[in-house]
């Protein structure tokens, strides 16, 4: 889309002076921002095909509700399809700031752990979104788990430790019996995140958003969070728990960090094989830190 389309198209945007491409992340979206006489960003302009518009009014109308609770993020304006364009749109504010991924390494340890706490807190807050009548959390991920795990059976690409954990896996599925089902961000971590002047300032990108088990969103930490800022992973839990993290939390924690293993690698080879070898290490500090899942609590937060 170009500034003349924009403006065509989408009539509450006439005062838009300029449009840009984002090229960043790895949303199917395409999103834009758009900018009124300044050199920072007004909006956020995120673009779909015309066919996901119920999917994707259903993600504008997710995000009004987290915004409306008093989530930090992106305050939700307007959702619409252009016809001649075949696509769906949205429309949000501009979140100021910087990418928490980017910005945590230059703070002091405190500053990192307190953004944490503060992340943690508003995690708490979208996960008390109830979900839609579904059918159990644990029915649905221990059959999306045997898909993943046979694709991964089916990928060329076996990881010595694999018996090890399936064998975790196995033996503490029946943690996830009668957990709640609840709003997921789905993606919770500092790339989806904003710092503003050294504070936390809010959370972006829903469109992975689902419903189920709201411990699952902290599988992240193990993947990408971890090796961003552990200060950072350590606030997010005691945030989050109010420093009361019960054991329970640590053995959903495992679990679903172990039960992500095997997906991680199928859609790293399918979006980007390129990073299979940086993957493979991710899980490798993952396995380390669980000690091959005979830990449930990790290392880098028994140290912290």
């Amino acid at each position: 889309m170009n500034l003349t389309d924009l403006k065509k198209h989408i009539p509450s945007m006439s005062n838009i002076s300029d449009i840009s491409l984002v090229t960043k992340g790895f949303s199917y979206d395409v999103k834009y921002f758009l900018y009124e006489e300044s050199d920072s960003p007004k909006f956020v302009l995120r673009t779909s095909p015309k066919q996901q518009f119920q999917q994707k009014k259903q993600e504008f109308d997710a995000v009004t509700r987290i915004y409306e609770r008093g989530v930090k993020t992106s305050r939700p304006l307007e959702f619409g399809s252009i016809e001649a364009l075949d696509i769906c749109y949205m429309i949000l504010n501009y979140v100021e700031g910087e990418d928490a991924s980017e910005i945590l390494p230059s703070l002091s340890t405190d500053e990192q752990y307190q953004i944490g706490v503060e992340a943690g807190k508003e995690l708490k807050v979208m996960h008390e979104i109830a979900a839609p009548g579904m059918e159990s959390w644990h029915e649905r991920r221990l059959l999306k788990h045997n898909r993943q795990y046979e694709s991964y059976r089916n990928s060329g690409v076996q990881l010595p430790e694999e018996d090890a954990i399936l064998s975790f896996i196995n033996n503490n599925l029946i943690h996830m019996t009668d957990r709640p089902n609840r709003f997921q961000h789905d993606d919770f971590h500092p790339s989806n995140l904003i710092v503003h002047h050294r504070r936390y300032s809010g959370v972006i990108d829903f469109n992975r958003y689902d419903w189920g088990d709201p411990y699952h969103d902290f599988l992240k930490i193990a993947y990408f969070s971890r090796e961003v800022s552990i200060p950072f992973c350590v606030g997010q839990i005691n945030g989050y728990f109010n420093n009361e993290v019960p054991q329970e939390f640590w053995k959903l924690y495992a679990l679903y960090t172990a039960m992500i293993i095997f997906p991680t690698i199928t859609w790293t080879l399918k979006v980007v094989p390129e990073q299979l070898e940086s993957m493979l290490a991710r899980i490798r500090v993952v396995l380390e830190d669980h000690q091959n899942f005979e830990e449930i609590v990790p290392l880098w937060y028994k140290e912290n």
